[in-house]
């Protein structure tokens, strides 16, 4: 059984729900999921600039564990802009 996962402070929220290439029905695209805890560190870090210490503190999580978010929330966005697929990002309620 593995560890509970840390709760992480987040703040910011994505404009819409899905980022999608036009012209191709979502029915027709893979879809790859963005975890609301993703989508903050890549917010922190590479929208205000951030250093990856600062965003660690902010969210609440080590500063590995901010960089493993930021590894695997660069890997899915790229994905999604190289190979043609829908991007979906969940918001907490």
């Amino acid at each position: 059984m593995g560890r509970p996962k840390i709760p992480r402070n987040i703040c910011g929220k994505p404009a819409d729900s899905c980022f999608k290439p036009n012209g191709i029905p979502m029915s027709e695209l893979e879809k790859i999921d963005l975890a609301p805890d993703e989508f903050e560190a890549l917010r922190l870090v590479d929208l205000q600039g951030m250093l990856q210490q600062d965003a660690a503190v902010v969210m609440g999580v080590s500063r590995q564990t901010l960089a493993n978010l930021v590894k695997a929330a660069r890997c899915k966005v790229v994905d999604c802009l190289v190979h043609g697929k829908a991007l979906i990002m969940h918001q907490l309620d």
